[in-house]
């Protein structure tokens, strides 16, 4: 697809879904363009990394784009769309990466008529395999639509969902990686505990995230029945799994996305 990219912040997320659009060659690299606020040090990393290019004049940058990635801050969202504000055309496609910021308050902000398209990647975007969902504002037709799924398509798997579920979104596919990282964090600290060496571990632990996640996508069961069918009565998983209920890990695990989910919601009441 021949659309040029400008991205309005250039942060991990930011930086994440532009290599996975670069590897996949969703987009050429000489139709994406990047800006940030201040950090001059980060634009030249990000031109000389990918070869890009970068510019403060966001005139020139608003004038180029067919579609325009805002990835700042959520705190620096009002101030950056105040700057580019005068500068954004009705037909451009204006893509939110923001937590819990609403179509309808970017909507406000600008002013105009803009199809406003809120997305929320993960940083699994980076090597191609994003769970993305996307969700209209309220002047989106289909034929944006259709650009914003090509275009997060190319960085992994995307869903159109409900504005509405938005929050809930954030919470299990925005933050869950690093919540799946953390719990390989305390797998790994136990298997040195153990007395195995690190890159042993390392590469034993990875490889059964990577299996358990193929297993969920290819045997079409539950992961209730993918639980079951490795639980023997009196084995080891059975200890295991019998300690984590102990410890209530279920209730941790819904508490946490529940607090995600919670902050993308007050985030989302700041504007």
């Amino acid at each position: 697809m021949c659309k040029r990219i400008v991205f309005v912040g250039c942060g991990s997320m930011a930086e994440a879904i532009m290599a996975g659009m670069l590897q996949t060659k969703t987009v050429d690299k000489n139709d994406i363009y990047v800006t940030n606020k201040q950090d001059e040090g980060r634009l030249g990393n990000i031109e000389a990394t990918y070869g890009v290019q970068t510019s403060y004049d966001k005139e020139k940058l608003l004038d180029l784009a067919d579609v325009v990635i805002l990835a700042m801050k959520p705190k620096d969202l009002a101030e950056s769309l105040d700057e580019i504000r005068p500068f954004i055309r009705e037909e451009q496609l204006i893509i939110s990466v923001l937590a819990g910021i609403m179509t309808e308050t970017i909507e406000e902000i600008i002013g105009k008529r803009n199809a406003v398209v809120r997305a929320m990647p993960n940083t699994s975007a980076q090597i191609g395999y994003s769970a993305t969902a996307i969700a209209a504002g309220k002047y989106v037709d289909q034929e944006k639509i259709n650009i914003a799924e090509r275009l997060f398509q190319s960085i992994g798997v995307t869903k159109v969902v409900a504005e509405d579920d938005m929050h809930t979104v954030t919470a299990i596919s925005g933050s869950g990686p690093a919540f799946i990282y953390y719990f390989v964090e305390a797998m790994t600290t136990a298997a040195l505990e153990a007395g195995m060496d690190e890159q042993t571990a390392d590469a034993l632990i990875t490889q059964t995230i990577i299996g358990a996640g193929k297993m969920l996508e290819q045997s079409g069961e539950p992961a209730s029945v993918l639980r079951e069918n490795i639980t023997s009565v009196g084995g080891t998983t059975a200890a295991g799994l019998e300690t984590l209920k102990a410890n209530e890990f279920e209730k941790i695990i819904i508490a946490c996305i529940e607090s995600a989910r919670n902050r993308s919601i007050d985030l989302g009441r700041t504007f």
